[in-house]
């Protein structure tokens, strides 16, 4: 059975950049370690993942390119009443591959915020999109699943 990212998820996430809470994209560095990186560029792909724009080629590029096991923390305390969700918060645990050349990395690029775009004027950075696996809330209680 597919995750579906419902249509809250969708309205919350893509006000997340001008709301200024961007989400938190969990990776595993090579080392072990795991670590942490705002993307304000993350958005819905289609009801099955996610996606976002890296331009700076730093740690989530290099901890994805060996691991590409990824979570998304996305909070909106603000706007917790909205979304039904306790603290506003939702974990999307899911697998990010690199975007195709072409459509699929222009798709990633056209849903980035234009200040986004802006600080990578020249189109050097990559598009990721990942599968959404399991969504759950805060507490760790699953909302959807794949199985």
């Amino acid at each position: 059975m597919p995750v579906k990212i419902n249509e809250m998820m969708q309205r919350v996430l893509s006000l997340a950049f001008s709301d200024g809470v961007p989400p938190l994209v969990g990776t595993v560095m090579q080392d072990g370690r795991p670590q942490i990186s705002p993307k304000g560029t993350l958005a819905v792909y289609d009801s099955e993942h996610l996606c976002f724009w890296e331009r700076s080629f730093r740690t989530s590029y290099g901890a994805l390119s060996d691991n590409p096991k990824v979570v998304v923390y996305y909070r909106n305390q603000a706007r917790a009443q909205e979304m039904g969700i306790r603290n506003g918060a939702l974990r999307f645990h899911g697998i990010a591959r690199l975007a195709e050349p072409g459509s699929e990395r222009d798709r990633i690029w056209d849903l980035s915020p234009a200040a986004e775009q802006q600080r990578d004027p020249e189109k050097k950075g990559v598009g990721f999109i990942i599968r959404v696996d399991v969504i759950e809330d805060l507490g760790g209680q699953v909302i959807m699943q794949r199985e």
